[in-house]
């Protein structure tokens, strides 16, 4: 088997994982939280944008019945509404603000602030996946 089929394999093997994006500073750290979790092949990042604009391909991947994380960075739940319009229920729906984490328009998070996320909320809460997105 080729690489690039040897990774598409095991991607499709993990959990789907879709964050907010937005312009605060922790819609960009959700957006990045779901970056590393793909790279580190923990789950396979799809694209919120695609599934709440009725994108037919990216609807398909979201209602394909694998495990879905979602991260959103504030109460305002975008990436967790974005499915549920689309007829999904994220199987574990992360809320930063929930861990204390303060929006702040025009700033961006810093390395100290994700690694702490990283470690304290994100990490942790995986273990509730029945799934092998835990290294």
């Amino acid at each position: 088997m080729s690489n690039a089929r040897t990774t598409l394999a095991t991607y499709q093997a993990l959990p789907l994982v879709y964050s907010c994006s937005g312009c605060s500073d922790v819609a960009q750290l959700a957006n990045a939280l779901a970056v590393r979790l793909d790279r580190e092949q923990r789950a396979e990042m799809s694209c919120i944008a695609g599934v709440g604009g009725g994108v037919k391909p990216l609807l398909r991947t979201a209602r394909s019945g694998r495990p879905i994380i979602a991260i959103d960075g504030c109460p305002l739940h975008c990436a967790r509404h974005c499915l549920q319009q689309a007829g999904v229920e994220p199987t574990l729906h992360i809320d930063l603000s929930q861990a204390g984490i303060k929006k702040q328009q025009h700033q961006d998070f810093s390395a100290v602030e994700i690694q702490q996320v990283w470690d304290q909320v994100l990490l942790p809460t995986l273990t509730a996946l029945p799934c092998c997105c835990q290294h």
